[in-house]
Order: C-alpha cells, then structure tokens, then sequence
C-alpha cells in the first residue's frame, strides 16, 4: 500500500510539475503568438490558448483578409507580437497588422518564398527560391542579413539558442548564427533538403529527400543518427514530443522514432504527407487518401480518422482541445480534437495552407492570393 501511494504521488508530483511548466511557458510567451512554423514546443500546438475552444470555435467569422500578389498556401503564418508574417510566390515577405489584415510593410526577394518564417527576439528568418536564408527586422522589415546556400531554400527555419536552422535544395541543412548570418555548420545529406528541422534537447531533427530522418548534434553538426525509410522525407517536417520522434515520409507511413537512438518504436500506414502536430498524447496529420488522422502517441492505434472532399497536405493546428488544417476542397476545418467531430467548416476561395492559432483567432493563407484571420463574431 505504501508503494502504491508512493507510485500515485510521484506521478501526480509529474503532472503537477509538468502543469506548472506550461504556466510558465504561457507566461513566458505573453501575449501567446505562434511565432514558427513548429512553436517553440516543436509540435505544432498552442497549449496558452483560452478564447477559442470546443464550445466557441462554431462562432467563429471571418475578421479580414489581406491580398497577396500570389498563392500563399505553402508559407505558413508565423503571429508574434501583434502582426502576422507569411511568404507568398509573388517574390514578397508580408507583415500584416494581426487585428486588421493592415499591410505594414513587405520585403521582396528575388525567386517565391514557399518558407514559413520564424520570428525570434524582433527578427524574421526565411527562406527563398532565390537560393538565400533572410534576416530581416520585425518591426521595419530592413534586411539585417542574409546567406546564401548553394541551391532553393524551401525549408522553414527553426531558431534555438541563438541559432538558425535551415534545409536547402543543395543537399544541406545550415546553422547559422542568428545575429550576423554567419555559418556554423553545415551537413551534407545525400539529397535534398525540404523538410523544415526541429529542434529540441540539443539536437537537430530533419528529413532528406534521400529518404532518411537524421539526428545532428545542434553546436557541431555531427550526425548523431539516421533511419531511413522507404521514400523521400520531402516537405514533413519532424515533431518532437516526450523523448520521440514524429514524421512522415513518401513511403505513406507516419513513423514514431526514438529521440536518443533512433529505433523505430511504430509506424502507422496512412498516406501521411503533412507535419504531424502531437498534443496530449495524440498525433494528428493529413493525408493523401483525403482523411485527417489522430493516433496515440505511445502506440500508434488509430483514434479516429476524419474524411475531407480533397487531400490534406495542410499541417493541423492544435488549440485548446481543437484541431484545426486545411484541404484541397477548399475548405478549412475546425474538428474536436478528442472525437474528431466537426466544430465548424467554412469554404476558402482555394486550397488552404497550415495555418497557426493565437490569441482567439486562426490564421491561414490560402492557394489564392488571400491570407485570412477567422475570429469570434
């Protein structure tokens, strides 16, 4: 009995701790934005967001919509401190005032901008068709910086400690230093690099079109693991969640890795194509076959599946017990995360992109020209 008890008040002391630290994160991270293309937990999920939930996401209206020169599906919105930041294939980085649609200034590079950018201490990083990684300042968008890769940069950047992190079609993923542009490393996979790296614990997670998930140690750049799979690692990015390793490959399986080794712990045949987004336990992707998935984490069992009228290359969103990604029909969906019941499903103009969550209110662009901001009416 007494081993019992101890057993139930370590793990409630667990819980505890691991509520206390997402408090502090929240308030760390005040007012909650959706800074990059992963957050800064690396798996799509914004555990600070109290206004939309279950009960509230069906009230949802249109609150603007900004006009881009082209589609802005493939660049995901990045939200912080009151302005919305998103790439188009007109050649420009947009900033947008996040409670108008307001253009404050953009930036024009010389090829597409399919990156999603990352915003980190007043700065914004991208990447471009043109073959260079961007800097630029948040507020103004004046170039601080830039360096140029061998190759297209489609890789959304992650920023760690100072750092920026980035794939590029030259077969290589980057660390450059954040302030100045400067390179660190670099490490040459056997093709290229599309697939947007996460980071976490010191360790660098990304994907290769020559068909491995490798592991870099995040100061040096060594390979510390890789696993292949059956297909490209094209554009899933890695999700990183309690020791594990979440991502999908062209091969249609959603794969679950160890984090340390490398050992493949499951893999769920799906026809998996977007980044996962892990939250509570739960794995939730698109796929190809037209149906979002929600797996257990630890094991992989499917939960639920949802089906759509197209495929769901858009990453999912998860916010306060609510899922949220886009399809190729269309349409953009909001699904009880617990359930997959549908909350609310308005048609877009075209196909939608990842969107991102913050504040009470869901970002997207779509494969029109149009960034949109849905909030409570």
């Amino acid at each position: 009995m007494k081993r019992i008890s101890l057993v139930v008040l370590i793990l409630c002391a667990s819980l505890v701790s691991a509520a206390w630290g997402e408090q502090q994160a929240c308030k760390i991270h005040t007012p909650v934005g959706w800074a990059e293309f992963h957050r800064y937990n690396m798996q799509r999920w914004n555990p600070c967001e109290r206004v939309l939930g279950v009960n509230s996401v069906g009230n949802l209206g249109l609150k603007w919509s900004s006009a881009t020169g082209n589609s802005v599906f493939y660049s995901s919105p990045a939200v912080a401190s009151g302005v919305v930041y998103i790439g188009s294939q007109d050649h420009n980085v947009y900033a947008l005032k996040a409670s108008t649609g307001t253009l404050l200034w953009n930036y024009r590079t010389d090829e597409a901008v399919y990156s999603s950018p990352a915003v980190v201490n007043g700065v914004v990083y991208f990447g471009s068709y043109d073959h260079n990684v961007y800097a630029l300042d948040a507020s103004t968008g004046a170039k601080l910086w830039s360096y140029a890769t061998g190759n297209q940069v489609e890789s959304s950047p992650a920023v760690a400690n100072g750092v920026v992190y980035v794939g590029s079609t030259d077969n290589n993923v980057y660390a450059l230093d954040a302030k100045t542009g400067a390179k660190l490393w670099s490490y040459t996979t056997g093709y290229i690099v599309t697939s947007s790296p996460a980071v976490a614990n010191g360790v660098v997670y990304v994907g290769s079109w020559d068909h491995n998930v490798y592991a870099l140690d995040a100061k040096t750049g060594a390979k510390l693991w890789s696993y292949a799979t059956g297909n490209f690692v094209e554009f899933a990015a890695p999700a990183v969640a309690n020791g594990v390793v979440y991502v999908g490959s062209d091969d249609r399986n959603l794969y679950a890795l160890s984090a340390r080794t490398g050992a493949k712990l499951w893999r769920s045949h799906t026809g998996v194509f977007s980044s996962p987004a892990v939250a509570n336990g739960v794995v939730y992707f698109g796929s190809v076959d037209f149906n979002v998935y929600a797996l257990n984490a630890e094991t992989g069992a499917k939960l639920w599946s949802y089906p759509t009228g197209g495929s769901v290359f858009s990453s999912p969103a998860v916010a306060n017990g609510v899922v949220y990604f886009g399809s190729y029909d269309n349409k953009v969906y909001a699904l009880n995360a617990k359930t997959g019941a549908k909350l609310w499903s308005p048609a877009a103009d075209f196909s939608v992109g990842s969107p991102a969550v913050a504040n009470g209110v869901i970002y997207f662009g779509s494969d029109g020209s149009n960034v949109y901001a849905f909030g409570l009416k």
